[in-house]
């Protein structure tokens, strides 16, 4: 009984830490860039886009494809970073079960 006792306080720790990670990767944030920093974008949480800077100089007529391009590969990027970040503090959270796969549970990282 006294293993059960254990499981069951390592299972409620456990359960703490992944409810504090969901809340730091609700606060976590990441910025993206593309065209060596012309555009840039923050991600903050699940990926909700808080900001785009675009350069003047990618605001000219006829560049409207470019600057698609470069808008899709800084969110790629900021996505990236974010997901790293969101990654991190799961692990961090999952501890030594972090990449175990048990049965009927999500796996953790």
């Amino acid at each position: 009984m006294k293993d059960l006792n254990s499981l069951m306080q390592q299972a409620q720790a456990m359960q703490q830490r992944l409810q504090d990670a969901q809340a730091k990767m609700a606060e976590s944030a990441a910025t993206g860039t593309s065209g060596g920093g012309l555009v840039s974008i923050a991600l903050k949480g699940p990926g909700e886009v808080v900001s785009v800077t675009i350069d003047d100089s990618l605001m000219v007529p006829g560049e409207g494809e470019i600057l698609a391009d470069l808008i899709v590969a800084a969110h790629a990027d900021a996505k990236r970073k974010l997901d790293e970040v969101n990654a991190a503090l799961m692990r961090e959270a999952a501890g030594p079960m972090a990449g175990m796969n048990i049965p009927g549970m999500p796996k953790l990282f």
